[in-house]
């Protein structure tokens, strides 16, 4: 089996290297930086999408969410008849079914793939959900690769989707209320106080730890995040819901991106 990567970030080289799968593997990115960390590990880099794809068996989609739809246009003419197009990307249900729809027609098979957790440290661990015709080859073929914690929930593509999405909602609004809620405690001055008392009533995890950790994450990947967010809007919308919370979120988020904020590292003696 040969596996292409579109893309390769965080997600693609994180893989590569937990997987170790070297020359079985070729990833393209459009950014001609990330070639010396692929060669690095043994992977191929190539020039162009069409050279990455072909004759691959296995292709692990991993762009940002606003180019998920124009990742799959770009490369269904070069698919390999029955490959798989295993998109991981962080995007609306509707979106998936648009690529779907455009891999398919190619003559390949598109799968549904939602990755419920970052992957760092999880790496081949992260927990995925698969969706679509192709999803229960796709996982067989995602466990040769060495992913180990997989589950199909379904043949209707966007199913996988709908769950990681609407997750979001929770995962990455608490992120962007911590930030608001930080930014107006440490102007109040009142930052160990809100904190000792958020503390006081949960337990479960220091407001110390929790706090650092979603800013962090914001500070890191808001922009990748907003983005998301932004899909997991569309599909509240699709359903229904008016997606007030979830489109403050994404402004957050956006906010956030490449502005850590300072907070406190306990409480005080």
């Amino acid at each position: 089996m040969t596996i292409a990567l579109i893309g390769f970030g965080e997600a693609g080289s994180t893989f590569a290297t937990a997987a170790g799968w070297g020359a079985r593997a070729i990833a393209f990115d459009i950014r001609a930086d990330r070639a010396p960390v692929a060669q690095a590990l043994g992977l191929g880099f190539a020039e162009s999408a069409a050279q990455a794809l072909a004759g691959a068996d296995l292709v692990l989609s991993l762009v940002t969410a606003d180019a998920a739809l124009d990742a799959a246009r770009t490369a269904a003419p070069h698919l390999a008849p029955a490959a798989l197009w295993c998109d991981m990307n962080s995007v609306a249900p509707d979106t998936k079914r648009a690529a779907a729809a455009v891999i398919n027609a190619a003559g390949a098979r598109y799968v549904d793939v939602a990755v419920l957790a970052p992957v760092h440290p999880a790496r081949l661990a992260v927990p995925l959900l698969l969706a679509g015709d192709a999803a229960v080859p796709a996982q067989a073929a995602l466990a040769e690769a060495g992913f180990t914690h997989i589950r199909t929930v379904g043949a209707e593509i966007g199913r996988a989707s709908a769950i990681k999405m609407i997750r979001s909602v929770m995962v990455k609004g608490i992120e962007a209320l911590t930030a608001e809620m930080m930014l107006a405690a440490t102007r109040a001055g009142v930052a160990e106080d809100v904190l000792d008392s958020l503390d006081a009533s949960e337990r479960s995890q220091s407001w110390y730890a929790r706090a650092a950790y979603n800013i962090e994450r914001m500070a890191t990947h808001g922009l990748r995040r907003a983005a998301e967010m932004e899909e997991s809007a569309k599909t509240l919308a699709a359903l229904g819901v008016e997606p007030l919370m979830t489109t403050g979120t994404v402004r957050r988020q956006r906010k956030q991106a490449g502005h850590p904020l300072a907070t406190p590292t306990g409480p005080r003696s």
